[in-house]
């Protein structure tokens, strides 16, 4: 009796499928649970501080100076300690300060680096790859030795005290150009680049529709970045301000100054300071996360 040829391709798969699984079974990349473990300990790790500052800020001096085990628990006198802080130094000045510096440079910053990387991936100039090392090269110049000549200069130019000797020199990064240039680099094809100046398009047209598309997860990890440490700076606005014009982390040293440290008062202060931080990056969280795994996907 002769098979039908449906039965026969049936059982052909059959066999196919057979042999496929005799042959082991696909492996399934997935952690295992001490992976799971060993990331939970360090999510703990990393956030425990920020929980101890809320806690603490959430207690009374007493009960943090009685010497007794201070409790995990939060406390009660939260709102009272930050009405404390706001009685205590103008921290809506420095907050408004910090606000107009870090996100002054931040933006600038974004916007600077971006032309300027776009320029040393996309552009063919004498001198680029000279000019590109001298830009990386300032990386490697301490922070500290700059600032005696940094100081002379926002002197001699007038800014000194004002928010403008904080923004000036912060208004573009070496780090930023080399991180878009990477970016631009890696990111955009060059046959993008001709087919535009093909259609008739200027670079800043090119830049704008072609490029700039393209690098925006990138750009929002090298703004966040910016404006963190723009906002925890501490020791160039310590020297340029005076504490009635400071910043936020001025005003904390202010909290902190006194006879004996009040830490309920001063913790209240960096739960404050925290929170615009937190804010921002709960705003940028999917671009900066997509821009910080494009590198490691691509590699």
């Amino acid at each position: 009796m002769a098979t039908p040829p449906a039965a026969g391709r049936t059982r052909t798969r059959t066999r196919t499928r057979t042999r496929t699984h005799a042959a082991g079974p696909r492996r399934h990349d997935s952690a295992g649970p001490l992976a799971y473990a060993l990331l939970a300990a360090v999510v703990l790790a990393s956030i425990f501080p920020l929980y101890w500052t809320f806690v603490v800020a959430s207690h009374s001096d007493n009960s943090v100076l009685g010497g007794s085990t201070p409790s995990l628990v939060p406390g009660g006198h939260l709102l009272d300690n930050i009405r404390r802080v706001f009685d205590t130094v103008d921290f809506w000045k420095a907050l408004g300060n910090s606000f107009t510096v870090a996100g002054t440079t931040a933006v600038s910053n974004v916007l600077l680096s971006s032309l300027a990387g776009y320029a040393f991936a996309k552009l063919r100039f004498p001198g680029r790859n000279a000019l590109l090392v001298v830009v990386i090269a300032t990386v490697m110049v301490p922070t500290q030795l700059g600032i005696i000549p940094l100081y002379l200069l926002v002197t001699d130019m007038g800014l000194y005290g004002k928010l403008s000797s904080l923004i000036v020199p912060a208004l573009v990064s070496a780090i930023g150009v080399f991180w878009m240039r990477q970016a631009m680099e890696e990111n955009i094809p060059d046959e993008l680049i001709e087919a535009a100046r093909m259609d008739g398009a200027g670079q800043l047209r090119t830049f704008w529709y072609v490029a700039w598309p393209g690098v925006r997860s990138v750009a929002a990890v090298l703004g966040m970045f910016t404006f963190m440490f723009a906002w925890n700076d501490y020791f160039w606005p310590l020297i340029a301000l005076p504490p009635e014009n400071g910043t936020v982390q001025i005003a904390l040293n202010q909290l902190a100054a006194g006879y004996y440290t009040d830490y309920t008062l001063m913790l209240a202060g960096v739960v404050v300071s925290v929170v615009p931080v937190l804010a921002l990056f709960a705003v940028l969280a999917r671009r900066i996360v997509s821009g910080v795994m494009a590198g490691a996907v691509k590699g």
